[in-house]
Order: structure tokens, then C-alpha cells, then sequence
């Protein structure tokens, strides 16, 4: 168990039963725990709100009782961070699925040995304080509301470097990556190291909105009155004076207003429509696209003024693909900010689970994350997690490429990207590491009793009959050479509570 250097672990017990309650004050003692009993709920609910806050609960739920899960309720808006582990009899084992739905961290049935109590206890008691100790790192910097850049490998640390570079230059900078890689972040990072940091950073998405609106937003509704008898008002790009304004998809930007935004690079006046007036414009102007630089500009898309203006430095957000070092820090930050959001506990990810996430290929890239560690927070289910990702993992979008004449700093593509028409789904990669290690599991047993299967079973911890279907499952034979698994506990329920999201 991890161990509290501070203060003494305290442990909120809501329970009557003694079969509950005489495990715990045995195991209690050695363990240096602080055990308090709550009569009811609502008792518990009281000293949670009042007073110093345990660090786990237990929840006893006595038979037939419907109105006990109305504490993970309340629990999960007024302390969501807080662990619980509910005991419940086999009639009630039916509705686990729920009660982990409702902010449990682990069900146990009774009747249960000190030892499985004792264990569950203390990897819920492993604080949270660890994981986030682990997550709260130098490698991730919060750069605006719920958004953050996170540089845990060799090429987001390059892509760190170079950003600290541009941030000093004040210059105009195209940023070049698939949809959902992170561009907006970037934008947010440079203007946050900037000499303009402590000015506005304000956004605008080319593609959200057609031409005449997208006006509007940029330069404002000018002239004394607009048409409609509308009030005039000032666009982003004066707004924003002083400060950084990030405009996304720009190739989605219309001719028309490509033409008025080179005057802004090249003269910081533009000339607002209505008015013979002159705005001068302090503003930095960050751009990015996801299309390719060549096709936007041979089908004009692009004006090539604009583009050799904003492209003299340009950045290349590296896909998910490529990260695939940072997977497990990037799933669990985004899971502890979602958690945090939406007032939940925060799920933890099984090695299964991870493992396949390193094998799919996230076309969607951190957005097709963030989509599916919301799920999967939200509905407790991994099975309800799969069922929106691809059933095939294909880039969304073509390739970016720079034309020969720009210049990259310190930064460009990286080759090596595996074959998108050989990937599998998230979920099918998970089921393949679950049956491999299923399989495994069975076979070190069969091994160890020299193909007794009944002794087998009895050491998986299986029905003989259970066995029986999964040796036929996996056309296993006294012949076969198994690899096995590492040293450990070994249990079939082992593996297949992997695929539920859980380690044993």
C-alpha cells in the first residue's frame, strides 16, 4: 500500500453487518488505518460535508436495500474524487454495471476473505495524489481552459523547442497538421511564451462560417450604420490588439478577405469596408490548415502572396500516430480534466486497454481521444466506449506538404508512419491482447499440472466446464508450445476482467 506520510489513512464504513464490519477492524491495525462507522447514508454523507474528509469509503449494501446507491449519487457531486468500494450480497452482484455507473470503484461480494477486502482497500487507498503526482509533470503546460500541450517525447520536444523559439520572434507563423493533432494548442503555447501574453488570444475557424459572417467576425460590421440599421462593432482582428489571433483552416478563408489580410501583414492597415478610415492593427497573426499546401494553392484556394507571408516559418504538428510514447500520459490527463469537468471519478485504464490504444492508429488524433475517454468516463462500459471509433483507421485527410520555396525551423515530417489499411479498431485490438492473454493464462496452467485440466481449472480458478469451452475456444492441444505469462498470481479472471476496464 502506498503510504500516507502525513496522515493516517482514514476509512468512512456505511454498514451494520458485523460480516463487514469485524474484517475490517481486523485488518485495520496493521495496516495503521482510521476506521469510522456511519450508521446510514445520510449519517455519511454529513460527516463527508463536516469535518476531516476520509480517504476511501465503504459502502455496505444490505439485501434487497433499493435506496442504498442514493449515496454514490450525492457522493459524486460533492466529492467526486473520493474512492468507494461497494459490498453487496449475490443477489445484488446483477447490478454492478450500475453501481459502477453511479461512481463505484470496485464491487466486492459477500461473503469475502480478509485478504481479497484488504487488497481491494489498498489499491483504492494507492492515492490519487500518485497518479496525478505522475500526470502533474513538467511535460504538460496548461496553455488555455481545458487545453493543454503536453511535449513527454523526443519529437513534441523538438516541436517544444521550436515553439520557444518562435514565441520570441514575433513573427507570423503557418501551422501545417491533420485535423485534431493539436494546432490550436501550439497557437495557444506561442502566444503564451510571447511578449504578448499578457494581451487577448482570440480564434477564428475559417470553415464554421460562410464568407459575409466570417467578414464580420474578422473586421467588423463598420460604416455609421450597417445595413439593417445594425450598430457598428469592432472585429477580432482589432480586438484582439496587442495580443495573438489564431486563424484555423485559412484556406477555407475567402479570396476576398485572404486579399484584405496580406494588406494587414504588409501595411497594419487595413481599410474597413463603409469607411475611408485607416485601422492601424498591432495584432500577431498565427495561422494553420489541414489541407495540403500544394493542392489549396494550384487550385487557388490559397492566394500565394498570403501564403509566402505567413510561411516564412512554419510549424509541422506531428499526428497521434506518432506520439504513441505519450499515449498513457495523454489518456489519463485527459481523463483526470474530463473527470474534473463533469464532477466524476476518475476510470482507470487496464493494461489491455492501453496496449490496444498503442496499436490503433487514432485517425481522428487527440480529438478521436478525447471522444472516447469521454465515453468511456461517462458510461463505465468499454464495450459502449468502442462502439463510435472506426471500424477501420484511416487518415482522415491527405498529407501535409510544404512547398520547396518556404523555409521549416527545426522541425519537419517524420517517416515510418504504419500502413492505415492494416489497422484494426480500438475495440478489436483490445479483444486480440485480452484472448492472448486468456490464452496464455490457460496454457501455463495446463503446463504447470501436466495437462490435468480439473487441476487447472482449480488453479485459474475456473469451472471445470468453463475450461473445458475456452481449450475448444482456442483449439488448444497437449501438443501445443504456449508462451507464458510473467510471475504472478495467475487467474483466467485475471484476464478477462482486462477487457472490462479493470486489473485484477
Amino acid at each position: 500500500m502506498a503510504e500516507y506520510t502525513t496522515e493516517i489513512a482514514r476509512l468512512l464504513v456505511v454498514s451494520r453487518e458485523s460480516a463487514v464490519l469485524r474484517p475490517l477492524w481486523a485488518i485495520a491495525e496493521p495496516n495503521s488505518w482510521q476506521v469510522e462507522v456511519a450508521a446510514s447514508a445520510w449519517d455519511a454523507i454529513e460527516r463527508v460535508q463536516s469535518g476531516l474528509a476520509p480517504h476511501l469509503l465503504v459502502l455496505d449494501l444490505p439485501r434487497g436495500d433499493g435506496d442504498g446507491l442514493h449515496i454514490l449519487r450525492w457522493l459524486r457531486r460533492l466529492r467526486p474524487d473520493l474512492p468507494v468500494v461497494v459490498t453487496c450480497c449475490s443477489e445484488d452482484a446483477e447490478r454492478r454495471k450500475e453501481i459502477m455507473r453511479l461512481g463505484a470503484q470496485e464491487v466486492l461480494v459477500r461473503p469475502f476473505d480478509d485478504a481479497s477486502l484488504e487488497s481491494v482497500i489498498c489499491r483504492h487507498l494507492s492515492p490519487l495524489e500518485n497518479t496525478q503526482g505522475e500526470i502533474a509533470s513538467e511535460d504538460i503546460e496548461q496553455v488555455g481552459p481545458d487545453v493543454f500541450f503536453v511535449s513527454a517525447s523526443p519529437i513534441t520536444q523538438r516541436l517544444r523547442a521550436q515553439i520557444h523559439l518562435l514565441a520570441e520572434a514575433d513573427v507570423p507563423v503557418l501551422m501545417l497538421g491533420e485535423p485534431g493533432s493539436g494546432k490550436d494548442a501550439v497557437a495557444r503555447l506561442i502566444h503564451k511564451l510571447s511578449v504578448r501574453s499578457g494581451f487577448k488570444f482570440l480564434k477564428v475557424n475559417c470553415a464554421d462560417m460562410p464568407g459575409e459572417l466570417l467578414e464580420a467576425e474578422l473586421f467588423g460590421t463598420g460604416g455609421p450604420l450597417s445595413p439593417g440599421g445594425v450598430w457598428p462593432s469592432s472585429g477580432k482582428l482589432e480586438r484582439a490588439e496587442k495580443g495573438t489571433i489564431f486563424l484555423e483552416e485559412i484556406a477555407e478563408m475567402p479570396l476576398s478577405l485572404q486579399e484584405r489580410l496580406v494588406q494587414i501583414l504588409q501595411d497594419k492597415v487595413p481599410l474597413n469596408e463603409g469607411s475611408n478610415k485607416k485601422v492601424p492593427v498591432d495584432v500577431r497573426i498565427l495561422a494553420g490548415t489541414s489541407a495540403s499546401i500544394d493542392r489549396a494553392l494550384s487550385e487557388r484556394k490559397l492566394r500565394e502572396d498570403l501564403y509566402y507571408r505567413l510561411s516564412a516559418f512554419t510549424v509541422q504538428v506531428p499526428p497521434l500516430r506518432q506520439r504513441k510514447s505519450e499515449l498513457t500520459i495523454l489518456l489519463r490527463h485527459t481523463m483526470h480534466q474530463l473527470a474534473k469537468h463533469y464532477g466524476l471519478p476518475p476510470r482507470d485504464f487496464s493494461s489491455a486497454v492501453l496496449a490496444g490504444c498503442q496499436q490503433h492508429s487514432w485517425p481522428g488524433n487527440l480529438k478521436e481521444l478525447e471522444s472516447f475517454v469521454k465515453r468511456y468516463l461517462v458510461s463505465g462500459d468499454m464495450e459502449l466506449a468502442f462502439n463510435d471509433l472506426p471500424l477501420k483507421s484511416k487518415v482522415a485527410v491527405g498529407r501535409n506538404e510544404t512547398s520547396p520555396r518556404q523555409i521549416t525551423v527545426g522541425f519537419g515530417r517524420v517517416n515510418g508512419e504504419p500502413d492505415p489499411s492494416s489497422a484494426k479498431s480500438l475495440k478489436s485490438l483490445i479483444q486480440d491482447v485480452k484472448s492472448e492473454t486468456e490464452r496464455n493464462a490457460i496454457a501455463t496452467a495446463l503446463k504447470k499440472t501436466s495437462w490435468n485440466r480439473k487441476a487447472a481449472a482449480r488453479l485459474l480458478q475456473v469451472s471445470y466446464r468453463t475450461l473445458l469451452y475456452k481449450i475448444d475456444q482456442y483449439h488448444m492441444t497437449s501438443s501445443d508450445t504456449f508462451l507464458s505469462l510473467p510471475a504472478g498470481k495467475l487467474s483466467l479472471q485475471n484476464a478477462t476482467n482486462q477487457s472490462n476496464g479493470k486489473e485484477s
